[in-house]
């Protein structure tokens, strides 16, 4: 089967989290980016969830890198979703974990994200 979309979770690398609360913010991610895909594109959204809802979770070193693709997705015209922790345990309240972009057409999601490693 050929997916012809998906979304794409970049999280940050420099904060160090657990895997446990690495996990959470990428959980937050694609269901805040979905809800966000769902409002501004819901075609784009139900072809997805039809498909299976391929996601790829990759690797971004600071918050600039995470801030940059936030632009470019925006300029782009991709739903996506910023991802700030409540600060109840590993960081502080506000800071900046994770990005989820999509779903939205796949190349579209390269085109963005391509260069970034799988985490």
């Amino acid at each position: 089967m050929s997916f012809q979309y998906k979304q794409a979770i970049v999280v940050r690398q420099d904060l160090k989290m657990s895997k446990g609360k690495t996990a959470a913010q990428v959980a937050h991610a694609s269901v805040s980016s979905y809800l966000s895909a769902e409002r501004a594109r819901p075609s784009w959204a139900e072809a997805w969830l039809e498909e299976g809802q391929k996601k790829v979770v990759l690797k971004a070193p600071s918050l600039g890198a995470v801030l940059e693709l936030k632009e470019r997705a925006d300029r782009e015209r991709i739903p996506s979703a910023l991802i700030q922790d409540a600060g109840l345990t590993e960081l502080e309240p506000g800071t900046v974990t994770c990005l989820g972009i999509g779903p939205a057409p796949s190349e579209e999601i390269d085109r963005i994200t391509g260069k970034l490693k799988l985490l």
